[in-house]
């Protein structure tokens, strides 16, 4: 379904809630929700929308670890694995 036919005017939400929510849960696609022609807010399934914040966070720390490699902020994989098994025979000690 193309997103041109996942716009509903606000009015439409008011009226068809119900239908529209268990259309989520069959359809991933969220719903654009207008107010006076303009987009002002989206619908989507819990499901998808948490997967899309796990995507986002994903990004984050691949981001994150972009700029720490061109800030020069790295060390040898050998040295990071010593400092985990040091932190971790501290930790059981």
């Amino acid at each position: 379904m193309k997103l041109s036919e996942r716009v509903k005017p606000i009015s439409y939400l008011k009226a068809h809630a119900p239908e529209i929510i268990r259309t989520l849960k069959d359809n991933p696609q969220p719903v654009v929700i207008t107010l006076h022609g303009e987009a002002k807010a989206i619908l989507q399934d819990v499901g998808q929308y948490e997967e899309t914040q796990e995507t986002l966070a994903l990004l984050k720390v691949l981001a994150l670890t972009n700029r720490q490699v061109e800030e020069g902020k790295v060390r040898p994989v050998a040295d990071a694995f010593s400092r985990i098994r040091k932190r971790l025979a501290d930790s059981q000690s």
